[in-house]
């Protein structure tokens, strides 16, 4: 499975649009298989972030893939947010 964390040093340099842009990809790329198998778990924790940095659209898509997760699968999404923003 392709993963993409951005940990490296220099991310925080990139502005807070271009950081919720990759966020929302990262987010699109697990809801829809792109280049991994689909994890609907991993793309509402991206689509959450990227909405936590201000993209709107992520936010749309975050509550549209909601509707089809259950609360244990949301539920382990928004922690593996919180924990990725802890740690960034």
């Amino acid at each position: 499975m392709a993963r993409f964390e951005m940990m490296e040093a220099g991310v925080g340099a990139i502005g807070t649009a271009a950081q919720a842009d990759v966020l929302l990809e990262l987010g699109i790329m697990y809801a829809t298989g792109r280049d991994c198998e689909i994890d609907v778990v991993a793309a509402h924790k991206w689509f959450n972030i990227a909405a936590i940095k201000g993209s709107a659209r992520a936010a749309e898509l975050r509550a549209e893939l909601s509707g089809s997760m259950s609360k244990p699968e949301i539920a382990r999404a928004l922690r593996e947010a919180r924990e990725w923003m802890t740690m960034h």
